[in-house]
Formats: C-alpha cells, structure tokens, sequence
C-alpha cells in the first residue's frame, strides 16, 4: 500500500503517509481505522470478508470479532454521509451480513510518489538480500533470516565499506524484482543473493555477489557442511565479499556466537515484534527469556532493550524494568564486548541513567566496531536532540535513514521529534502523520507540533488518541524519564504539551 493515493468524495486517502484529508484539511483517524479504510479503498466494490480485513488491521494479531465491527463503526461516522451524487446511498461502507464489508463510493486511484534514486556512497555499497529458504519446511525461515541478519552485522563492522540495515532489504523479502530496481532503491552497487536449506543435521548454502550496475556475478559459491559449522561458513561468506570489493583486509575482532540454535532462532524471531506493539512486545519478551535461558551467554542485549521499550514505549512500570534492562545490558557488554548492538543499547539506557559521559563512551565504542549501525545512529539522534545539539540530532537521524532506507516506526518517531525540536512544526506534522508512526508513541508529538502551529483542534484530537492508549500519561512523568541534558530544549517539549492539552 506504500505510496498509494485514492479520492473518493470530498476525501484524499494517501496509505502511504497515513492521512486522510476531507476538503484538503487532515482529518484524525486512528492506526486502525486507516488500514480497514486503505484495504476497503483498494479494492471498492468487492466484498471483503471480516477474516480479510482484521488481518488487515491486526496482521499476526489475534483479536475478537467485535473489534472490527466497533472500527467500522468509528470509520462511518468519521466519513458522514456520502451525499446524494455517491452510488453508496446511506453510508460509505456496506454490510455485506454474515460474509463482510463492501466500499461503495467510486473511487479514483491517483498517482503515487514514486522514490527519488538514492545518490550512491563514496564508498563499495552492498546490500545482503533476505536468503531464500530452500526447504520443505517454512519453519526455517528464521534460521535463513538469522543468517542473513548475521552477514549483513559482519559486512557492517568492516569500515571501507557502505551497508543497508536489515529492516530495509528485509522489505524484500519473497518479492521478485529487477536486482538494478533494488539497488536504485536502496541507493547501492552490489547485492549478496543466497538460498538456504537446513536440514538433517546439515546446512547447504548457495550466495553470489552481483554487481547491479552491470549485472555482472563477482562471486558465487555452494556451501555443504555440518550446521555446527554454520557461522564458520558466514565468517567465510563475509571474508569472501570484503576481499571481492576491497581486497584482503584485517578481520575486525570476533563477536560472541551462541552455542544453541534454538536460542538463535528464538532471537530472530524476537526481533521482529520487539518495537511493534505492546502486545508483539510481550511476545518477544517471553522468546528472549526462553533464548537466555537456553543460552545464558546469548540474547541479553535484545532482552534488555525489550525491558527498556516497555517502560519508555509501551506503559509498563519503571521499575523494576528499569534496573533489570540496565543489568542486562553490562552483562551483554561484558559476554561480548566486540559487538557494536551490545554497546549502543547500554549507551542508550546509560543515557536514561543520565550517566551522559558513560553513555557517550559506549555509544563511541559501538560507532569504533560498526560505523554502519542504523539503529545506534538513530538512537543516539535521540539523546542528542535532548542534549538541545538540535542540528546534529537531525544530522544523525538522516544518516541513519540512509543506511536504513525503509526504516522501524520508531525512526519517524525520532526524526519528527528532532524536527519538533528545531521549530520546524510542518515538517514535524507531515513526518508523524505517516503510517508507520502511529504504532508508536508519537502523537504527543503530533500533537504538540499541531498546537504550535495553532492547529488546536486538531491538536486535541491527536491528544484523545493518545491518550486511548496511554491513559496514565502525564507531562511532568514524561520530562522525568527523558535524557534531557538542556534546560531550554526541555520547556520547549513543555510548551507544546501543554499547548496541545496533554495532561500536566
């Protein structure tokens, strides 16, 4: 649905940016709501039945029928009447009984922005393509995920080169596409491709380097060995692209790798419902605590930060998440302090901590082993905007954008938090609006961006969404727990909550 646009009455649904404007003025919906309207837009006319459209709105989410009924409940009377021209009659949306929904407006689809190519770095750029699972058995796929997560954290830690973090080839995944379309996307020269089969106690690997320029084939190789040498075959894998693009280098320190795969596999699969939702949260929690008690050297540094997003993020109480994240993280550093990941998530709740000297120690330890780390760059944009270096936040963010083209939600969260921070409101509201954010904790934001602007109606209707999912929040909790080092960045976010109506 990315970057598709629809007109409908007096109505401009673009899926893409998460908006819906009536008369060209925003119009307030929820996260949910606009995914039942998206899914219902795009395909008007037919019938879509409820199992459809909840999966639509609540994908991988178990949820009681009476959910969809109460959303396409709100959605009507958000949309009103669709006058006497529409061939609706009553309503936008038809209950089809029994079976589902009908959209019954007519429906024009307009053009999507298409994305501007990516200027290629100064630097050998690459990108490890999600490997292909070559088994019978769908249950791999998280182990062909988990290597391919490896080899793009190995190709990472070498310097001379330019590498797209995993939330952004992972968009990929089971799409059949030009691999020149690909990298013009992501804005790099070469591709890793591979396939995978785990099976009887053997792993089988096919991978190639191709150059998307030319379409030229750098490298290729099979791989047949015992699975207990399968992260023997992705340090070889890895030296093997290093010395295709760049020559022999000196391999960077080794990091820590876990003695029990089914720890491993946990961890993949953990780290894919870590920031999306309370419910995903709580998922990964009891898979991260599964993967450490299998491998008690393995996995903390996740759970760590699955403890800090639930107090930050996800209203779960400070402490004692706040100790046990801190713990864990020390622990994660001191098993592997080779890994970059280890470092920064310590940085980042050091930061918490407001142990800022320390904080900044770690986070220049994690940028020393992996220059390319999105996720730490992002992070750290955070905790510098607050420190009020405004300009060096965004500076951070932007390169993190680079490295991860199709980013978590939580990177608009923190790029339209960085622009609230430089008084540039509309840029900040166009940023927050988007689809993605709304599985965060953004509004306030929204909010407080829309108020400055003297958006205030709009400012409150964000605020009552918020606060539907963070009903204890409070401005005065909020500045309490933030990592603010400058006294006038922190009156600014004050400001701006109370403009919108936020509770003190």
């Amino acid at each position: 649905m990315q970057g598709e646009r629809f007109a409908f009455g007096p109505f401009m649904l673009d899926a893409g940016a998460g908006t819906l404007l009536r008369n060209d003025v925003p119009v307030a919906i929820g996260y949910r709501g606009l995914k039942l309207l998206a899914a219902l837009v795009a395909r008007a006319g037919e019938i879509l039945e409820k199992a459809e459209l909840m999966d639509a709105a609540w994908p991988g989410t178990a949820v009681e029928e009476g959910n969809l009924t109460v959303q396409i409940a709100q959605l009507r009377k958000l949309l009103g009447p669709p006058g006497i021209a529409s061939e609706g009659g009553g309503e936008w949306i038809a209950t089809v009984p029994r079976v589902g929904y009908r959209f019954t407006g007519a429906v024009e689809q307009l053009a999507g922005a298409k994305r501007k190519p990516l200027p290629l770095p100064d630097k050998p750029s690459i990108a490890v393509l999600p490997f292909v699972n070559f088994s019978n058995d769908a249950g791999q796929d998280a182990f062909c995920d988990g290597l391919t997560e490896d080899l793009i954290t190995d190709l990472s830690r070498i310097s001379g080169l330019f590498v797209i973090a995993r939330n952004s080839t992972f968009a990929y995944k089971g799409r059949a596409m030009d691999v020149r379309e690909i990298a013009r996307e992501l804005g790099v020269r070469y591709l890793l491709e591979g396939s995978a089969r785990r099976d009887a106690g053997r792993v089988r690997i096919n991978a190639q380097l191709v150059d998307a320029a030319s379409g030229d084939h750098l490298w290729a190789e099979r791989f047949d060995r015992g699975l207990d040498d399968i992260f023997a075959v992705q340090d070889e894998v890895t030296a093997k692209i290093v010395e295709a693009l760049l020559g022999r280098l000196r391999a960077p320190p080794p990091r820590n790798r876990p003695t029990n795969l089914d720890a491993y596999d946990l961890c993949v699969r953990a780290r894919k419902l870590i920031d999306d939702s309370p419910q995903t949260a709580r998922e990964a929690h009891l898979m991260l605590t599964r993967a450490v008690a299998l491998d008690p050297d393995y996995g903390e540094a996740w759970l760590a930060m699955n403890h800090w997003m639930g107090w930050v993020h996800w209203g779960e109480p400070i402490d004692p998440n706040r100790r046990i994240a801190l713990d864990l993280a020390r622990k994660a550093v001191a098993i592997d302090p080779n890994d970059a990941g280890c470092h920064w998530v310590l940085g980042n709740l050091l930061a918490y901590e407001h142990d800022f000297a320390e904080s900044d120690a770690e986070f220049a330890r994690a940028f020393e082993l992996d220059p390319n780390e999105a996720d730490a760059w992002a992070t750290l944009s955070d905790i510098t905007t607050l420190a009020g270096r405004v300009e060096e936040g965004l500076q951070q963010i932007r390169k993190a954008f680079r490295l991860n083209p199709f980013p978590a939600s939580w990177y608009y969260l923190t790029l339209g938090q960085a622009q609230y921070a430089a008084r540039d409101y509309a840029a900040a509201v166009e940023t927050l609006r988007r689809d993605e954010t709304y599985r965060t904790s953004s509004r306030r934001f929204l909010a407080a961006s829309l108020a400055q602007l003297g958006r205030l109606d709009e400012a409150r209707a964000e605020v009552e969404l918020f606060l539907v999912g963070n009903p204890h929040f409070t401005t005065r909790h909020w500045v309490m727990t933030e990592p603010f080092r400058d006294d006038a960045t922190r009156e600014h976010f004050i400001e701006g909550f109370h403009k919108a109506g936020l509770p003190d």
